[in-house]
């Protein structure tokens, strides 16, 4: 009987101790991350050796004006939400398998969910 009076107290109290808050979006933290990309994105709708990220969030992938667009991209049938952002900045080739773009992928979720909150807020 202690046993089970052991288990019904200490169960809920070990798996409270493992939960761990998820951190909030940090968007400053998401501009400094943002510095991986500056060399090719603009954060307007300028195109440079990769296309403006200005209004990303929302677009259809491969259709920003006036960039040439790898066949992948505009044939993907991606819509950018913060959802599909964050599984393309993680692995891009199994999101957009054929793309272009010369990135391996930023494994840390943190700060992927800290680069897409940036990017949500180019307007």
């Amino acid at each position: 009987m202690n046993l089970k009076r052991t288990l019904f107290f200490s169960l809920p109290l070990a798996l409270f101790s493992m939960y761990r808050p998820v951190a909030a979006q940090d968007v400053a933290a998401g501009k400094a991350l943002y510095a991986q990309c500056i060399a090719c994105h603009a954060t307007d709708a300028n195109n440079g050796v990769g296309p403006g990220l200005k209004d990303l969030v929302g677009r259809k992938a491969g259709t920003a004006a006036g960039f040439r667009f790898s066949r992948a991209m505009k044939t993907s049938n991606v819509t950018w939400t913060e959802k599909t952002l964050d599984a393309y900045l993680a692995e891009p080739q199994k999101v957009v398998p054929g793309n272009v773009m010369p990135f391996s992928g930023m494994p840390d979720a943190a700060q992927r969910a800290n680069l897409v909150a940036y990017l949500a807020t180019l307007k």
